[in-house]
C-alpha cells in the first residue's frame, strides 16, 4: 500500500489573477499558504486484479477504465493504464469549500500512483501535470494557483507569468511575526458547499471587460503589498489589504456573494475583524477574517458560526507510507 497526504490551501489575495485570459495578458499573482487540513489517497493492489474499485464519496467497481464517472479518476489512469488496483481519497474537509480541494485530490492522486509505479516528480512538475489535467484535458474552468500551493505547501508568492511558467517564492519571515500572523486568522464555516465552476466560468467571460480587468490588476498589487509587508514583519496593514481585496473580488462576478454572506462579513467587521474574505471562487465554503485575540471571542460570539481552526503548513504533497505492493 502506498498514501500520500497532500495540504488544502488558503488564498489571501491575487485570485482569479491565476486564469489564464488574465495572467497571458498582463501576468498574474496570488500570495497564499498551505494549511494543516489534508486530502489521503491510497493505493494497493485489488484483489480481483480484473477490476478496480475507486473509493471516494462514492464507490465505483469497474471493469473498464472507460467507464469510470469521476472525470479526474477517469483521466489519470486511462492515461496511465493503471487497472486492478483500489484507490482510496478521505480528506479533512468536504469539496466545494474554498480550499481548493479538486486540485488538492488531483495533486495527491498523481502523487500516488508516481510512486506506485516508481516514478519520481519534482513538485513544480507534479503541480504542472495536475494543471494538464484539470485546465488541459478535463477543461475544468479553474486556474492554476490551487495545484502549486498543493505540491509546494508554505506561505508562498506565486507568480503567473504571460508565457505559462509559474514561480513559487516562499514567504521570509521572523517566527514570532510569523505566528502571530496565524493566531490572528479565524476561518468560520458558512455550511454551504457548491461548485466554483459556474463562478469561474462566469470570471473568465468577464475578464475582457475592462473594469473587472482594472480590478485584477488591483487584487495583483493587493498581493504584492502584502507580500512586501510579510517580508518586512509588518502585520499592521494585513487585516486592511484583505478587506480591500474582499471589495475589489466581489465586483468579478455575481455568484461570489451573497445576502448570507455579506451579512456575516458586516456582523464580523462590527466585532473586531480587521478585514477578512470569503475563500475560493466564491458562492459559500469559509470566511477567512484577521483579527487580534482581544476581539477573537467576541467576534466568535457575534458571527454565530463554527470555527475551523487550521494551522499554516510547509510540507506540500507528500509520500507518508510505502508498503509491499504485491502479495506473496
Amino acid at each position: 500500500m502506498i498514501i500520500t497526504k497532500t495540504p488544502f490551501r488558503v488564498s489571501f489575495a491575487g485570485g482569479g489573477s491565476d486564469l489564464a485570459d488574465f495572467y497571458e495578458k498582463y501576468g498574474g499573482c496570488v500570495l497564499s499558504t498551505s494549511i494543516n487540513r489534508y486530502c489521503y489517497i491510497s493505493i494497493h493492489p485489488y484483489f480481483d486484479e480484473n477490476y478496480t474499485l475507486l473509493k471516494y464519496s462514492e464507490n465505483e467497481l469497474v471493469r473498464n477504465l472507460s467507464d469510470i464517472k469521476h472525470r479526474i479518476f477517469n483521466c489519470i489512469l486511462n492515461e496511465r493504464g493503471i487497472h486492478g488496483v483500489e484507490i482510496t481519497s478521505t480528506a479533512d474537509i468536504p469539496g466545494g469549500t474554498g480550499l481548493g480541494s479538486s486540485s488538492t485530490f488531483t495533486v495527491g492522486l498523481l502523487n500516488a500512483l508516481n510512486c506506485y509505479q516508481g516514478k519520481y516528480m519534482s513538485k513544480g512538475k507534479l503541480a504542472e501535470k495536475a494543471c494538464e489535467v484539470e485546465i488541459q484535458k478535463l477543461r475544468s474552468p479553474i486556474g492554476k494557483q490551487d495545484q502549486y500551493a498543493a505540491a509546494f505547501g508554505g506561505l508562498n508568492f506565486i507568480r503567473f507569468h504571460q508565457d505559462g511558467e509559474v514561480s513559487v517564492s516562499p514567504i521570509v519571515m521572523m517566527p514570532e511575526i510569523y505566528h502571530r500572523l496565524q493566531r490572528n486568522l479565524m476561518m468560520f464555516y458558512t455550511g454551504d458547499t457548491r461548485s466554483a465552476n459556474s463562478i469561474l466560468s462566469e470570471q473568465k467571460k468577464n475578464i475582457s471587460a475592462q473594469d473587472k480587468a482594472e480590478n485584477l490588476k488591483k487584487m495583483c498589487a493587493l498581493a504584492e503589498d502584502m507580500r512586501v509587508a510579510l517580508e518586512r514583519n509588518e502585520l499592521d496593514s494585513f487585516g486592511s489589504l484583505l478587506n480591500e481585496g474582499w471589495k475589489l473580488k466581489r465586483t468579478l462576478a455575481s455568484g461570489i456573494s451573497n445576502p448570507v454572506i455579506d451579512e456575516a462579513y458586516q456582523t464580523a467587521m462590527a466585532n473586531g475583524a480587521l478585514g477578512g474574505k470569503l475563500l475560493g471562487a466564491g458562492g459559500g465554503g469559509f470566511l477567512l477574517f484577521y483579527c487580534e485575540p482581544e476581539n477573537q471571542e467576541k467576534l466568535r460570539v457575534a458571527l454565530r458560526l463554527r470555527q475551523f481552526p487550521f494551522s499554516f503548513e510547509k510540507d506540500g504533497a507528500s509520500v507518508i507510507y510505502i508498503g509491499d505492493k504485491y502479495w506473496d
